[in-house]
């Protein structure tokens, strides 16, 4: 189950759950100080796509309080372009294909040109859903990344 939702549309238990999964994985894991909550989740447009860790029950693994969301990403409404970003899965639930499966989702569900800025060492992985370097590789906050873009 895929729970696709505007900002105005969430719960502040789902909020909190979204924002507990980043700064876990993106902060403490990663070791990368940065601030997540950039003010772009709140904008109009932005989605936020989970799969709930309740949902994952029935596959036989267990969740914490603070895995509720098994994986998520947000989508960004550039105008001429949307932009995948955040995508994060819990420690517990990788390798299951959780993210690739909330990729496809977007994929699926929005049309238009896409871009993101992928960490390096996820090209060859980004590259399965029909995406493309677009320039060198560069740093940021500490995590070398690069651009991608997939057309229409």
């Amino acid at each position: 189950m895929i729970v696709d939702r505007l900002f105005h549309e969430l719960a502040v238990d789902e909020l909190h759950g979204i924002l507990r999964l980043r700064a876990e994985v993106f902060v403490v894991e990663q070791n990368c100080v940065y601030l997540d909550v950039d003010g772009r989740d709140s904008e109009p447009g932005t989605r936020h796509m989970w799969v709930p860790g309740a949902a994952l029950h029935a596959g036989g693994k267990t969740t914490t309080e603070s895995q509720a969301i098994g994986a998520y990403l947000r989508v960004l409404d550039n105008g001429d372009h949307r932009t995948i970003g955040r995508v994060v899965t819990a420690a517990e639930f990788r390798g299951e294909g959780l993210a690739e499966q909330l990729v496809q989702h977007v994929l699926a569900n929005t049309v238009g040109a896409w871009v993101l800025d992928a960490q390096t060492y996820l090209e060859g992985w980004y590259q399965r859903f029909g995406f493309a370097r677009t320039g060198a590789d560069f740093d940021e906050d500490g995590i070398m990344h690069l651009p991608m873009r997939r057309e229409i």
